[in-house]
């Protein structure tokens, strides 16, 4: 099973039909059909319908089921190139959970591609989980995550941390100080933060679990802030960036534990351009209100 094959495989799909799809890979019709010939040779199964007649492409029972797969092969794929670019110094592989980086890493990408510019940025968004993984096996040179594990040959080191306040859309009229008793679950933008946080919002809302929308892309707080009454609770770094004529920020009498982003590196590995990047990221936290970072110690 190579590359072109399932790329052949998708663009028939795309185009809807062999002659289609050679057209957009500039290849001849005879070709295209002789890589799906191959590729099914290889699966033991037919992806296509051969019935005369039709223009248009059919997916097999099992050429439906297929399509599963050969996404997961592109995805391997694309992961085996990377790897020829990891050793070079003019890359930094790095990656974030959403809230950092829709909201703090955009003026630091600016800052370092402008200081640095012989040095490429490759970013990624992973959850957690996921950042520890790849940090073990070399793919990422550094990752920000909020929910932190042992892994073995992987160091966790704290890069900053905030505190977690109240936001809503101004219709709502709430006070300076809001308490979490006072709070309506179901206007709730509900968001996962951390462990801790979970904790907390179980303590307080365990018997009404109800919210109006539960997200898990940053990307779509503001704009479920635009619904009216709709409130969330998020870190101050986030509420800096989001307050505004729609939104407004406030205390919470009894807040949730505040937010520790930690970063990730391979044990006894740090290269130059993670230590330019961090440098520049603890000038971009400096600027925010709220927030502590731990990074004016971190090695050189």
């Amino acid at each position: 099973m190579t590359h072109l094959e399932i790329e052949a495989f998708f663009e028939i799909l795309k185009a809807g039909s062999i002659s289609c799809a050679a057209q957009n890979l500039y290849v001849t019709q005879p070709a295209l059909s002789r890589r799906i010939k191959v590729l099914e040779a290889e699966l033991g199964y037919p992806l296509f319908e051969r019935n005369r007649g039709k223009r248009n492409i059919v997916l097999t029972k099992q050429g439906e089921a297929f399509i599963a797969v050969a996404r997961k092969w592109l995805g391997v794929w694309q992961e085996a190139q990377e790897i020829k670019r990891l050793n070079s110094p003019r890359i930094l592989n790095l990656s974030s959970v959403g809230s950092v980086s829709s909201y703090i890493l955009p003026d630091v990408f600016e800052q370092f591609s402008q200081q640095y510019p012989q040095v490429s940025i490759c970013f990624h968004n992973y959850h957690s989980y996921e950042a520890y993984q790849y940090i073990d096996s070399g793919l990422i040179d550094i990752a920000f995550i909020s929910d932190h594990m042992y892994y073995k040959n992987v160091e966790t080191i704290p890069a900053f941390f905030e505190p977690m306040v109240f936001v809503a859309n101004n219709s709502c009229n709430y006070p300076d100080s809001v308490s979490p008793a006072m709070l309506k679950p179901s206007q709730e933008i509900l968001l996962p933060w951390n462990p801790e946080y979970d904790a907390w919002h179980d303590y307080w809302f365990r018997s009404r679990p109800e919210f109006e929308v539960s997200l898990d892309q940053m990307d779509l707080l503001e704009h479920a802030l635009l619904w009216k009454d709709t409130w969330a609770i998020v870190p101050a770094s986030v509420a800096d960036k989001i307050v505004g004529s729609h939104v407004s920020i406030h205390c919470l009498s009894s807040p949730p534990p505040d937010r520790i982003i930690y970063y990730l590196k391979k044990t006894c590995k740090q290269t130059e351009p993670v230590s330019l990047f961090l440098k520049l990221l603890h000038k971009k936290l400096e600027t925010i209100p709220q927030v502590t970072s731990y990074l004016s110690g971190a090695p050189d």
